[in-house]
């Protein structure tokens, strides 16, 4: 094996365990908001509303990711990548450490949301800078030829941090009371944050900078204020990666996040139905998003794409009759495939969204175009399901909506260049002249 494949596969790896650090930490609290801290820390509440100012809180995250897209962003491009990817680790982990901590609203009263929200802010900020490094070190690493499947693998990380966070959330919750488990059972999995982000820092400190930053360093071509330039120079790719986002994050916390509500309060099943569904899913999201990577590099970044839209555009109005059955094989059925559909789109996703971008800018304008995209999409998708639900008392307002926003998504991926076979050291997507095309998507 050459120094250069096994590089390459550190830096695969160093990222895929980053990632999966990170949204471990990341989901722990979306899982959390629903099922401890409506009690915890918005007990004067009715249950209703208790869930909704909780999930809200949950939504400051995705503001504050696309301040530390940009933040991140910009030194990424100044300083390199690697530096970069280990602060925003550490930001990532301490400040779930320090939720592991908080005390309750029967403690300090309203000091309680507010730090909590300070804290989940802070989250944000560390993984708006996370996903572009990650993606970009991997994709910028090793075979032109195999950048889907490469950058596929921090996209991993997002069903292995949700199996993490989730399961250790599970496996609290039945082996003690639920009245152990409100108290202190559920900050275990919060604490542990603080010893796993040593392992991620120990791998990511063994890693080499991308050698297409280091070739930007030495031409001394590096911007001055890399976001600016973005604005001025890739609009086209920003507001592709913004809309080609929009629907995989509704669809995807509608299908992992939402559901948890409706079988909760809705069905009024236990939360097990949900979580452990949700975790079969993906589990197999494990193999399947890197699996969609690898057809990428075979078939384009948007073909592909397109289908996983297309499948998640049907099987939402099969979702909601399969939970309305209170069967857990069917339950699971409706959420395993629901992921088949996202697994599909997010494979893809990270290479099609990063190659949109010149390597002096890569970094800055893949976060922006990313992140901001998760407010209009991961942030509110929960609420919006939760207030369509409870205003139409149906699930079909709750499935015309995230069919709305993953056609959002297919205009993104129109409107975009397929990049699959961009060499990324000579040109930007904008400026590369564009291949015959067969079909919106060949």
């Amino acid at each position: 094996m050459s120094g250069s494949t096994q590089q390459t596969r550190r830096v695969i790896l160093a990222s895929l365990i980053g990632t999966s650090l990170e949204w471990y930490d990341f989901f722990l609290y979306t899982t959390a908001a629903t099922l401890v801290f409506p009690k915890l820390f918005f007990p004067s509440l009715d249950p209703f509303n208790a869930v909704l100012v909780s999930l809200t809180t949950n939504a400051v995250a995705f503001v504050a990711r696309p301040l530390g897209g940009i933040v991140f962003g910009h030194f990424g491009d100044r300083a390199g990548r690697k530096t970069v990817l280990v602060v925003t680790l550490l930001v990532m982990g301490v400040s779930t450490f320090l939720i592991g901590v908080l005390p309750g609203y029967a403690s300090v009263g309203v000091l309680a949301p507010i730090l909590l929200a300070v804290l989940r802010f802070v989250q944000g900020l560390g993984l708006g800078g996370e996903w572009g490094g990650a993606v970009i070190m991997s994709l910028e690493h090793g075979d032109g030829r195999r950048r889907g499947f490469n950058a596929s693998w921090p996209q991993v990380g997002v069903p292995a941090g949700y199996v993490l966070a989730t399961g250790l959330l599970a496996l609290m919750s039945f082996v003690m009371t639920d009245a152990a488990f409100l108290s202190w059972g559920w900050r275990v999995p919060f604490l542990l944050s603080g010893a796993l982000v040593f392992v991620g820092l120990w791998v990511r400190l063994k890693v080499t900078e991308s050698p297409l930053f280091e070739a930007v360093e030495q031409q001394g071509v590096k911007a001055r204020m890399p976001l600016v330039e973005v604005l001025r120079t890739h609009p086209r790719a920003l507001l592709s990666a913004f809309t080609a986002r929009i629907g995989v994050d509704v669809a995807f916390y509608t299908f992992t996040a939402y559901i948890i509500v409706y079988i909760t309060t809705v069905l009024e099943l236990p939360r097990s139905y949900a979580l452990n569904s949700v975790l079969i899913g993906s589990a197999l999201q494990l193999a399947l998003i890197p699996l969609a990577g690898a057809l990428s590099d075979r078939y384009g970044r948007r073909p592909v794409y397109f289908a996983g839209v297309l499948g998640a555009a049907v099987w939402v109005f099969v979702f909601f009759p399969l939970l309305d059955t209170k069967s857990f094989p069917l339950i699971a059925l409706a959420a395993v495939v629901a992921l088949v559909t996202h697994a599909a789109m997010y494979g893809p996703q990270a290479a099609f969204i990063a190659e949109l971008f010149s390597t002096r800018l890569r970094y800055s304008g893949a976060s922006m175009g990313y992140q901001v995209a998760g407010i209009v999409g991961g942030a509110l998708a929960p609420v919006i399901a939760l207030q369509l639900f409870a205003s139409y008392q149906s699930t079909i307002a709750v499935s015309i909506y995230v069919v709305i926003a993953l056609a959002v998504t297919t205009v993104g991926l129109a409107i975009a260049p397929e990049t699959r076979d961009l060499d990324l050291a000579e040109s930007a997507p904008e400026a590369a002249p564009k291949a015959p095309q067969v079909g919106p998507f060949a």
